[in-house]
């Protein structure tokens, strides 16, 4: 990009709220992964549906995998924090620690006296640290029985259900659970059970961690209906984008927008994106993701035409929607004030690669600084694309990762970025 087109501003950390994302693209300083753990190693053919996965990863190669992630960001200057260790953190007296296991257990559903309390028991005897590992990795029927007194303990454990607490083993998409908006965050109601036990981690950093407990809340995972953090973008310190998708419900979206528009300070204009309802465009950001001022990866099916709402409050401060149907280079060059936008096809545009590596999101790209982007190797096609279009590109394994079906963007989450300037913003 020309210099006069993009300028970064450099922001330091500040201990307001710990958070700084007003772009996709400005230069990351600080993002929370999650490396995965034992929670892989108890996935089941038999109940892989129910945990919201296709296959079972092999854990060594994903950790490998993963680690290689973390050193490619460490690489660009990016510090990297952990899911874990912001819990462990949050638990910053005994009483904070016994209601997060109790909520824990509620979490969970588990209503059987005994079964509570012998979770309890079990959990409260494990230091910080173990005890937010065996959370996320789940508890096997088998482990509470261990030098059991109790024959209804070895009952419960005969029954055909292996686990007293199911896995958490989409813990390493860690984009999903809340997102940072902003200088403040939503944490979120998630679509399925499976998954929104994950909101409990995010519940607790944000509500006693130091550094992060005074950011404003956007939106609150006790919300009734959906919202995920895949179908957020942050398009710039004016605009979000938001997908009405298979996961996150136009009533969600409602309560963003009137939070967001009412409270932040930048924010004047919500796009909300209506996608297909499919698990192949199940978040925004499987299909589109920005990775330059003025370039976006986009999956070929909505390149003819896409609807978006445009949500922004009038001047007595009431909402107002008006419905847009265009092509999405034209939507995002009115809203974002740019002269030209490229899109860059997954696949190049071709109908087999492009379902081939969408599968493995390739348009899944995590943005580390204007025109340079963090991909998986796999997909050389879509990487190609990025290439001649002129986007320096990290590449990382993911033949393990990705049979969680989710990429970079979809396996970090921003804490702080920098602020880039695009061009006139609306």
């Amino acid at each position: 990009m020309p210099e006069q087109t993009l300028r970064e501003k450099r922001s330091e950390p500040r201990l307001e709220t710990g958070i700084h994302n007003t772009s996709e693209i400005g230069r990351l300083r600080r993002v929370m992964l999650h490396r995965p753990g034992a929670e892989l190693e108890n996935l089941m053919p038999e109940y892989l549906e129910r945990l919201l996965f296709d296959d079972i990863p092999y854990l060594k190669e994903a950790q490998k995998e993963h680690d290689a992630f973390a050193d490619c960001l460490r690489a660009q200057g990016v510090e990297v924090v952990y899911l874990g260790d912001l819990v462990v953190e949050s638990l910053t007296d005994g009483d904070v620690r016994r209601d997060f296991i109790r909520q824990f257990l509620d979490e969970a559903d588990i209503r059987e006296a005994r079964m509570r309390a012998s979770l309890e028991e079990y959990l409260s005897a494990m230091p910080d640290r173990e005890m937010v590992s065996t959370m996320m990795a789940g508890v096997r029927k088998e482990q509470l029985r261990t030098g059991s007194a109790r024959l209804g303990d070895y009952l419960s454990a005969a029954d055909s259900y292996p686990f007293a607490v199911d896995p958490m083993p989409n813990l390493y998409f860690t984009r999903d659970p809340f997102a940072t908006i902003g200088t403040g965050v939503s944490i979120h109601k998630m679509h399925t059970p499976t998954r929104n036990r994950e909101t409990l981690f995010g519940k607790f950093i944000f509500e006693h961690h130091p550094l992060y407990k005074n950011a404003p809340r956007w939106y609150d995972r006790g919300q009734t209906t959906s919202l995920e953090g895949g179908d957020i973008l942050v398009l710039s310190p004016q605009v979000l984008a938001v997908g009405i998708s298979q996961r996150t419900r136009e009533d969600s979206i409602d309560a963003l927008a009137e939070t967001v528009l009412s409270h932040s300070k930048t924010f004047r204009k919500i796009l909300a994106f209506n996608i297909p309802k499919t698990r192949s465009f199940m978040h925004l950001d499987t299909v589109f993701t920005m990775v330059d001022c003025d370039k976006f990866t986009v999956h070929p099916n909505i390149l003819s035409s896409i609807t978006v709402f445009v949500m922004e409050l009038d001047e007595n401060r009431k909402m107002t929607i008006r419905q847009e149907d265009g092509r999405l280079e034209d939507i995002l060059k009115e809203h974002l004030g740019l002269d030209h936008v490229t899109l860059i096809p997954c696949g190049q545009g071709s109908e087999i690669d492009a379902a081939r590596e969408q599968w493995s999101d390739g348009s899944n790209t995590l943005a580390i600084a204007p025109g340079e982007v963090v991909v998986y190797s796999r997909n050389y096609v879509t990487n190609r694309s990025l290439e001649e279009a002129g986007v320096r590109i990290h590449t990382i394994p993911s033949a393990e990762l990705s049979r969680g079906r989710g990429g970079p963007r979809c396996m970090s989450m921003p804490l702080w970025r920098d602020d880039p300037v695009c061009g006139k913003q609306n």
